[in-house]
């Protein structure tokens, strides 16, 4: 892996770079979601989830739900509600909103929407309020 503490001052001066002159160029999420991995890379995935949210909500009203890009980032985000241990926020958005578009958009088998059926399935079991129903998923 890189050196993500060498590349956060890097990728902020990119994503300032990319505000002043290209705020609404798709080169701007794609600044935007690399500034968020390197935070969750440092340990940092409160403050990566917020951006996370902010990038997917600009990828749905860009491109729409069922676009493998939106999904990706759909993805990012159910990862780092796992980290922070949103057990419940992560199984109701996989569930009710990434699962059906990657399966729709994707298939069943892509990588994208088999990772989306891990993350379901890591949350349901870590999380302690699971039901018997949430199990027979």
């Amino acid at each position: 892996g890189g050196k993500p503490e060498e590349a956060l001052p890097v990728l902020e001066a990119s994503l300032a770079l990319k505000r002043r002159y290209w705020s609404h160029d798709e080169n701007m999420l794609v600044a935007q979601n690399n500034y968020s991995i390197c935070l969750d890379d440092l340990g940092r995935p409160d403050e990566a989830l917020v951006i996370y949210r902010a990038v997917y909500a600009k990828m749905v009203a860009n491109f729409g739900v069922s676009h493998e890009r939106t999904i990706h980032m759909g993805n990012n985000i159910a990862g780092s509600m796992l980290t922070l241990r949103l057990w419940d926020d992560c199984k109701h958005f996989t569930r009710d909103q990434l699962l059906p578009a990657a399966r729709r958009s994707l298939g069943p088998d892509h990588n994208i929407t088999l990772g989306l059926g891990q993350n379901l399935a890591i949350a349901i079991e870590q999380d302690p309020e699971s039901t018997r129903d949430d199990l027979l998923e």
